[in-house]
């Protein structure tokens, strides 16, 4: 009998799982099928605004080397062509996956409620009423994430390589495949990538990271930040910094995290 319950319940938990996989699914569908509809003006108002040279973050570096006397690009700047689409159903297929990428960022909360759903039974009530914040403050810094990706990283990534040029006798012809696949990489890279001082959070409650330990490779998280700012910024110098400075503060909020999370284990383990 012993065994026949645990088997239900296994199941039951699986049943469970279930729900919440399927109440997730449901939320980014109803989200991009909304997306869809309204896919003309989202693309011309917030898809491809970075290809205007007046978009407000190119003004803002405009009058903020105005401020310092200095000449910049971004007062005048153009971009040559629109962009292109190269296949029958490549538009029809683009807004698709356009409408499901961005339904699965603004269903994130959802999601993250779906999943504290689904382990807080398991939890005392004490850690319970704790692990509430969890879902505010991962989908702050996600949308923190989120804004600055796209009002700082995105237009910076435009600006390089819509503008780099190997010589003069190669001509680009960008597609809009291309432009919205830079886009959707950079807002979820980046996105998760602020995700940092929770998963520093969670790493240090199972005792898999230290205060210690950060510091110690403190050199070394900044060799791998700098890569990563590499990867998903323009091989510029100003860039890299600019992706940089955030990441190594969220890295030093870890650190602040992590040494707090074991000075409450050593609290609890020495009154225990």
């Amino acid at each position: 009998m012993g065994k026949n319950k645990n088997e239900m319940s296994f199941l039951g938990h699986l049943e469970e799982l279930r729900w919440h996989l399927i109440r997730s699914f449901a939320a980014i569908f109803i989200i991009a099928t909304v997306i869809f509809i309204f896919i003309k003006p989202i693309y011309d108002h917030f898809l491809i605004v970075h290809l205007n040279g007046e978009f407000v973050t190119y003004k803002f570096f405009c009058d903020a080397f105005r401020l310092f006397g200095i000449d910049s690009d971004f007062c005048s700047l153009t971009f040559d062509d629109g962009l292109v689409n190269m296949a029958v159903t490549g538009q029809f297929t683009l807004a698709i996956w356009t409408a499901i990428i961005l339904g699965l960022i603004l269903a994130f909360p959802y999601i993250l409620y779906e999943a504290w759903k689904f382990i807080a039974p398991g939890l005392s009530p004490k850690e319970r009423g704790k692990s509430r914040w969890f879902i505010f403050l991962a989908s702050l810094l996600f949308f923190v994430g989120l804004l600055f990706s796209y009002y700082v990283i995105m237009p910076m990534s435009s600006y390089f390589f819509y503008h780099f040029s190997i010589t003069d006798s190669i001509r680009n012809t960008i597609t809009v495949q291309s432009h919205i696949s830079l886009l959707t990489n950079t807002l979820l890279g980046v996105s998760l990538v602020f995700e940092l001082p929770l998963i520093i959070y969670f790493l240090s409650k199972l005792g898999l990271i230290t205060p210690a330990f950060l510091r110690k490779y403190r050199k070394h998280a900044l060799v791998v930040v700098l890569i990563l700012a590499a990867i998903i910024t323009p091989p510029d110098v100003a860039s890299q910094v600019v992706v940089a400075i955030p990441i190594l503060i969220l890295y030093e909020v870890g650190i602040v995290i992590s040494r707090r999370v074991e000075k409450n284990y050593k609290k609890k383990f020495k009154n225990g």
